[in-house]
């Protein structure tokens, strides 16, 4: 599992990590879905939050038939409170750690220690199915920062009626066979100046926006260890995430710099889903803990999470205007603050 939360900020954002797996997890049987919804959580937040990023660099909406080419990165930095997650007992039917520990890592966090999981599902005969795993500890040490990142390529063009329409599309992508990825996205930003009567005689422009994106990521999922005591059969993951933001922008625009900032509101739902045949092996114990045999169990498509990530969102930002070449830096205020820079190419 681990591997597989790499790879897929890998192909969001081309970062390489070390691989790690964790499909031992499927091991804590009807636990094992609160237990990754709580590890993966920050990343699945993180992402959605950079996924509403840099949309617009100014309120002022092109010429129709104006049109530009921006290539940015948002990166969503992830809060001391996202990077690690409290192990409740009582949360969990089969489920302990040793030591007393009350504290596991999120892949999020700076701590890369793995933490030793045990579990004990009892038969109902006064025997036991016993397993153990290593549940791993952060990747950011592997990141630049701890932010979970998030590159856009977008075309603008303007339409009639002081209106822009955006586009971010990513086609059909393969990586070494494993990993599948694609990524469509559609905004709409309108100028309001035009209604303010002698307000479209100043350097200041007023607008709104509305964008989407959707973006999926598959991730074959291969054995690779054959001594962890799960096998895997046509193992797959899955990772389907839509996001949408509205915002009202306004811009201040020089001939040579343009100060922009907004307010708003993002909205962002994923799905994530392991898919395929497990087949996963326990030791069996007596009441005393003497091992009394093994047992091998197959389920099928084991996982099926949900995340959430809503808000409200404050931009400030500013644009370094090179004639038709445009460099620009902003930071968002919401649950996971966000600086976005980038590059554009306009034609107004």
């Amino acid at each position: 599992m681990k591997k597989l939360v790499i790879l897929f900020i890998i192909v969001s954002s081309m970062q390489y990590s070390k691989a790690q797996e964790l499909e031992t997890i499927l091991l804590a049987a009807d636990d094992a879905s609160l237990l990754t919804q709580n590890y993966l959580s920050p990343v699945m937040e993180g992402l959605m939050y950079s996924m509403n990023g840099g949309w617009a660099t100014t309120a002022k909406v092109h010429k129709k038939f104006g049109f530009d080419l921006t290539i940015g990165l948002n990166a969503s930095f992830v809060p001391d409170k996202a990077q690690t997650f409290a192990f409740v007992p009582s949360d969990y039917s089969f489920l302990s750690l040793p030591n007393g520990e009350t504290k596991l890592q999120t892949v999020m966090s700076e701590n890369d220690v793995e933490t030793n999981v045990d579990i004990s599902i009892p038969n109902g005969d006064g025997t036991f199915k016993v397993a153990s795993f290593n549940m791993p500890g952060g990747i950011t040490e592997d990141l630049p920062v701890n932010a979970v990142p998030a590159p856009t390529v977008q075309i603008g063009f303007g339409l009639p009626f002081k209106t822009d329409i955006k586009a971010r599309f990513v086609p059909n992508l393969n990586f070494d066979d494993d990993v599948e990825a694609n990524l469509i996205g559609f905004g709409l930003q309108h100028d309001l100046t035009q209604y303010l009567g002698p307000l479209d005689k100043l350097p200041l422009s007023i607008s709104i926006l509305g964008a989407f994106s959707n973006m999926k990521v598959t991730y074959a999922i291969k054995d690779e260890d054959a001594t962890d005591n799960v096998i895997v059969n046509n193992g797959e993951a899955e990772f389907k995430m839509n996001t949408w933001t509205l915002q009202a922008l306004a811009s201040l625009d020089f001939k040579i710099i343009t100060f922009y900032g907004s307010v708003g509101y993002n909205n962002g739902k994923t799905t994530t889903k392991m898919k395929g045949d497990y087949t996963l092996t326990y030791d069996v114990e007596d009441s005393n803990g003497n091992q009394i045999g093994t047992i091998d169990e197959t389920i099928s498509n084991p996982i099926n999470l949900e995340f959430e990530a809503n808000g409200m969102r404050a931009t400030i930002g500013t644009r370094l205007n090179l004639s038709i070449f445009k460099i620009f830096a902003d930071y968002t205020f919401q649950n996971y603050n966000t600086a976005t820079v980038g590059i554009a190419f306009s034609v107004r």
